[in-house]
């Protein structure tokens, strides 16, 4: 593709994923999406075959640059599970804060999807959301956590409860409500975590 064709490219995926962002993929057109990006329909159609082709393109794009802040912020975390666990929730809130916050964009357009399972989209999500729960079982993992992958399981259930009722409620205090709840978890899980690892051990 040539370079102009490129940055096109792009400015479509950077308009696409902001209107769906803010209103939802259903109330977005791709006349919409044509006038945000300044471009023909008939640019449109020809990088993208269809608004489900686009969307499923958008969050593909936004996985590599979520998933890479993630990581950046994994590797500021240290010290004990519940450190991690108490840092990460702190972060969510801080998330929370920013103007015109609307949480996960992948859950948020995933929901609109959810009578359509074999819709691409859905498929990039369901594999951003997994890797992002994997990241959290090796973080937890370098930190000593017994049994990481289904701590982080449920520790990631409660960080996406926490962002939906922060959503409906408009307060950051779910943030620290699961953030407790999680170092809670944690505490209770490792005694029974870890000797259940030592029984299959042994």
């Amino acid at each position: 593709m040539p370079r102009s064709g490129e940055r096109t490219h792009q400015r479509i995926l950077d308009a696409a994923y902001g209107l769906f962002r803010r209103k939802g993929f259903t109330r977005v057109s791709m006349d919409d999406i044509a006038a945000a990006t300044g471009v023909t329909k008939r640019t449109l159609y020809h990088h993208f075959a269809s608004k489900d082709a686009l969307l499923a393109a958008v969050l593909g794009a936004q996985h590599a640059l979520a998933l890479a802040a993630f990581k950046t912020f994994g590797d500021r975390l240290s010290g004990a599970p519940e450190q991690m666990v108490s840092a990460m929730f702190e972060d969510l809130a801080v998330w929370s804060d920013t103007p015109r916050w609307a949480g996960s964009g992948f859950t948020r357009l995933v929901v609109e999807l959810a009578d359509l399972p074999g819709h691409p989209a859905r498929l990039v999500a369901r594999r951003h959301k997994a890797l992002l729960e994997k990241h959290l079982a090796d973080l937890l993992g370098q930190a000593g956590a017994a049994e990481p992958a289904d701590i982080a399981r449920e520790i990631w259930l409660l960080s996406e409860g926490a962002i939906t009722l922060m959503l409906v409620h408009g307060h950051r205090r779910y943030a620290a409500a699961a953030g407790r709840a999680a170092v809670k978890l944690l505490r209770s899980s490792l005694p029974a975590r870890r000797a259940t690892t030592a029984r299959r051990k042994g």
